[in-house]
């Protein structure tokens, strides 16, 4: 599954992998601890079609095609 972000400041989605994830989600919630949990709700989440905000970011599911 590939992962795409936006910033609420950015117009395009872009896609990014894990690591950068991780990283992100801990600059917007401020804890390493809670970062993979997090990214473990995001990954459920957006299987299931849902956009999901953490602070500044968005996250989706890229679509195919």
């Amino acid at each position: 599954m590939k992962i795409e972000t936006q910033y609420t400041y950015e117009k395009i989605w872009t896609t990014t992998n894990e690591a950068d994830l991780l990283r992100m989600i801990e600059e917007e919630t401020g804890s390493a601890d809670t970062a993979k949990g997090t990214l473990a709700y995001i990954k459920e989440a957006v299987k299931a079609g849902k956009t999901i905000s953490v602070g500044d970011c968005k996250f989706r599911e890229k679509k195919q095609g």
